[in-house]
């Protein structure tokens, strides 16, 4: 098929950690390196049914080549190459760079060496679905083309790529969510997270949803596992927007501080939280806000004594 057979995943570039929505993170976390979940993902949307997760070949580009260029999910199965999106927003250039990203992924599965040859290389057939769960409303499924970008189309364009777009928001494509359920249990944490993120802050409101789902039996032990590194993710999308918005609010230093403490605040609650789900020592938390935070001890006994508030609260439920 003109696919080196050595080269199966993609070479390691390190890249600075970009930033990732919470539920892009989440999205990956829960397929990419988890075949057999990926092979429920792939057989719900071709209504197809493969058993064996051995047959899937994930190459994912993951800050590849020279643009820090990256996708959510690639992968090989039965000569297809999937390439699956996740997305928050609307955006009508997906067909541009889905055509990125598969020159990209040919240009590292197939022999340099062939490509100039008289012999026909077969390579694997691709196709593009993108995940959609923003708050703008869309239909159940849509499909966006490349053409569609062209400043002058033609009726038969030489170059062609559709993508497929579907609605994952909870309540949408009832049948794809009952065929996987790890789609249907991404779509219910996402959902909690929006209604929690109502009243509360964004860590706080993705701390909350992983809770219920695990209290529900919610992708529990993904959850369980994941539940630090998701958050952490959180954090930082949370603290990005918090920098972001005192820029926009030049000249109002109290109102900036404020902010400040308050991020600082509800990540040193989440420390000591955290800390008391592994089970560490109280010195050991009390050491890393201070070493962390510069808090001081009369302002770590305040926190410890909401965090124990909340605990308590929490056990009487």
């Amino acid at each position: 098929m003109g696919i080196k057979k050595n080269k199966i995943f993609f070479k390691k570039m390190k890249w600075p950690w970009a930033n990732r929505k919470y539920k892009d993170t989440v999205f990956r976390l829960l397929f990419k390196n988890d075949k057999a979940a990926l092979l429920e993902l792939y057989n719900a949307i071709n209504h197809s049914h493969y058993d064996n997760p051995d047959d899937l070949i994930i190459n994912t580009l993951d800050n590849a080549i020279f643009m820090g260029m990256r996708n959510d999910l690639s992968f090989i199965i039965d000569t297809r190459l999937n390439i699956y999106e996740h997305q928050s927003t609307d955006c009508k250039n997906i067909p541009l760079r889905c055509l990125l990203y598969v020159s990209t992924l040919y240009q590292q599965i197939i022999d340099d060496d062939k490509i100039y040859g008289s012999r026909m290389l077969k390579i694997p057939e691709p196709h593009f679905v993108v995940f959609y769960n923003g708050t703008n409303k869309l239909p159940e499924e849509v499909t966006y083309k490349l053409s569609d970008m062209y400043e002058k189309a033609s009726n038969n364009p030489e170059l062609e790529l559709t993508v497929r777009i579907i609605n994952i928001n909870q309540g949408m494509n009832d049948a794809l969510m009952k065929s996987c359920k790890n789609l249907s249990g991404y779509s219910t944490f996402v959902a909690k997270v929006r209604e929690y993120n109502d009243t509360y802050s964004l860590p706080s409101a993705i701390r909350m949803a992983m809770d219920y789902c695990i209290d529900h039996d919610i992708l529990k032990d993904f959850f369980t596992r994941e539940r630090k590194t998701i958050y952490m993710y959180s954090l930082f999308e949370y603290n990005q927007k918090g920098h972001m918005k005192v820029i926009r609010e030049e000249g109002r230093e109290e109102g900036r501080e404020e902010g400040r403490n308050e991020a600082r605040e509800e990540a040193a609650m989440n420390t000591i939280l955290f800390g008391y789900e592994d089970g560490l020592p109280e010195e050991t938390i009390r050491n890393r806000l201070k070493q962390t935070y510069k808090y001081s001890d009369e302002k770590i006994d305040e926190l410890f004594a909401i965090a124990n508030a909340k605990n308590k609260e929490k056990l009487t439920k």
